[in-house]
């Protein structure tokens, strides 16, 4: 499974690439909203793990565009501050779940999976195919 990962910490990226990496996932990692924003638009993931706080553009501005664009990628965001009203604008804008920092990898990597497209027999979304006609993922 392709994730990206938009976090500006470097040790915290670096930490979280390596766990999830480790946990059989493909990780892409950018450091700022632009960039991310920017290979939102380019590249396809099935999940996208969005800090708030970032340079450049916020991640609450990177997921209002990426939902403008009818894209319906699971987005996980991290906050450190993970006020009530920050939860509630994060989720109105189309997040499909909230984690606050300091969080346990564990719990990141069950989130993870929970948000990830799955299939009914519990494995990871297969491309669908109708005639001639098939999505890609």
């Amino acid at each position: 499974m392709r994730v990206l990962l938009v976090e500006d910490n470097p040790i915290l990226s670096r930490s979280l690439t390596d766990a999830l990496t480790s946990a059989k996932l493909t990780v892409d990692c950018m450091h700022d909203g632009e960039s991310a924003d920017h290979v939102l638009r380019t590249q396809d993931y099935a999940l996208v793990i969005l800090d708030i706080g970032l340079p450049k553009l916020d991640g609450l501005e990177v997921l209002r565009r990426l939902r403008a664009r009818r894209n319906a990628v699971p987005v996980l965001m991290l906050t450190a501050h993970g006020s009530v009203e920050e939860r509630v604008r994060g989720l109105d804008l189309g997040a499909d779940d909230y984690l606050a920092k300091p969080f346990a990898l564990t719990e990141l990597e069950a989130r993870a999976r929970a948000a990830a497209p799955r299939t009914r027999a519990g494995g990871f979304a297969c491309p669908m195919r109708h005639a001639d006609l098939r999505q890609r993922g």
